[in-house]
């Protein structure tokens, strides 16, 4: 049982180079665990708050504060780090300490408890449950709030390797498409300078239709078919386009407004012309009405809230009752502890959501992730394609392949 006996946290950078909160936790006055938390761009306006007063030195004095309520605790259960932080901040949104700071604390508790056991994260999270490896959906052209002007107002078009028997195949073929994909931008733009956005897509000056033009196009330029080897993905973040005031979603960049019934039917039809696997967010994060016609019309599609649920399980349980939804975003750092979001797991479970566990674009390069998306029966780990934040977590599922515990690729159908 290990025990924990120090701690500290300190302020570091996340990969859009912001401040965010960073801690160790020594358990056994020798095992060390490390978490960093992550921020999003695209944010939930019930996430619960970062840091309070938007100031990560004040989370670090709080901590300073009251660290020695965490001496003695057992590492290992996230329900225990969880406990002691509600006896410093028993507020919603985690508003006294930050959401941020409880991440990291609870987070880094069971990273260091792992190590005291000698087994690997997932195996303390799991809960005895079969593990199977999630797809990789992955990021491959971007625009909204991850990209900058001239970009599609759609924030990310995605691919996920459907037809993959492995994790090493289904990244190789994310890796290859990735690739096919800038070679075709820079046919059609000698001045595309292979710009990305903050999570490793390109980010081309195109708008929404030839942007998903292009995508397509890529995967069949690859060699591979749509929707048996690799399907498409799309991330609308609709909130970021709604605008409450003209009642519309305003797509500025393509110069052009949907009211709610346009959208519905905008989406729809990018579901059917191009057999979407997965969309995200395709209407505004408080429309449970819309979101529940859209699942009914496309069961064939994951249809996943992130702004819409935020990794609350109450959001969960509201969603559920319009039959909005048939996939979850799974984002720890929106709910505050690992214990809130192991919490929304279950209640998705309970709901029959497929989860989808997702990085934020202002990540660090820890590969927690890889772990909690497996312990967690996801059906996805959403995580990018390239760079060094985003492929330390595609990594480490290829390092866990080799324990006695994953068995094949998940299961999307069920």
């Amino acid at each position: 049982m290990p025990l924990i006996t120090s701690l500290k946290s300190r302020i570091v950078f996340n990969s859009r180079g912001d401040k965010t909160i960073e801690v160790d936790i020594i358990t056994d006055d020798r095992y060390i665990g490390r978490a960093s938390a992550p921020s999003g761009a695209s944010v939930g306006k019930h996430e619960v708050q970062s840091f309070p007063h938007d100031e990560p030195q004040r989370a670090i004095q709080v901590l300073n504060s009251n660290s020695n309520k965490f001496i003695g605790a057992e590492a290992s259960k996230p329900r225990t780090i969880f406990e002691i932080i509600r006896t410093i901040d028993s507020t919603p949104s985690y508003s006294i300490i930050g959401g941020s700071m409880a991440y990291a604390l609870s987070v880094a508790a069971v990273d260091s408890a792992s190590k005291a056991l000698g087994t690997p994260l997932v195996n303390l999270l799991r809960d005895n449950k079969p593990c199977t490896n999630p797809y990789p959906l992955g990021n491959f052209l971007g625009g909204g709030a991850h990209a900058g002007p001239g970009t599609p107002d759609i924030q990310e078009i995605l691919v996920c390797p459907v037809g993959a028997t492995n994790i090493v195949q289904a990244l190789e073929m994310n890796f290859h498409v990735h690739r096919e994909l800038r070679k075709m931008l820079e046919f059609e733009d000698k001045n595309f300078t292979n710009g990305r956005g903050d999570e490793g897509a390109w980010a081309p000056r195109v708008n929404n239709d030839r942007a998903l033009d292009l995508a397509e196009r890529s995967i069949e330029n690859s060699g591979f078919e749509i929707g048996r080897d690799v399907a498409l993905g799309i991330d609308f973040a609709s909130s970021s386009l709604w605008n409450s005031d003209n009642r519309c979603y305003e797509y500025k960049r393509q110069g052009l407004s949907r009211d709610t019934n346009e959208q519905i039917e905008f989406v729809n039809s990018l579901v059917q012309k191009y057999n979407l696997i997965y969309i995200e967010d395709p209407v505004h994060e408080e429309d449970f009405e819309s979101m529940a016609e859209i699942t009914r019309r496309n069961r064939r599609c994951i249809v996943a809230g992130d702004d819409m649920l935020v990794t609350n399980k109450e959001r969960v349980i509201e969603a559920s009752k319009y039959g909005a939804c048939s996939g979850a975003i799974l984002k720890v750092n929106q709910a505050g502890t690992l214990y809130d979001a192991l919490l929304f797991v279950e209640e998705c479970n309970r709901k029959n959501l497929k989860i989808i566990t997702s990085h934020r674009s202002g990540e660090s390069v820890d590969s927690h992730l890889s772990h909690i998306a497996i312990a967690t029966q996801s059906k996805m780990i959403k995580c990018g394609i390239v760079g060094g934040e985003r492929v330390a977590k595609l990594n480490e599922l290829i390092r866990l392949t080799e324990y006695d515990l994953i068995d094949g690729m998940a299961d999307l159908s069920s």
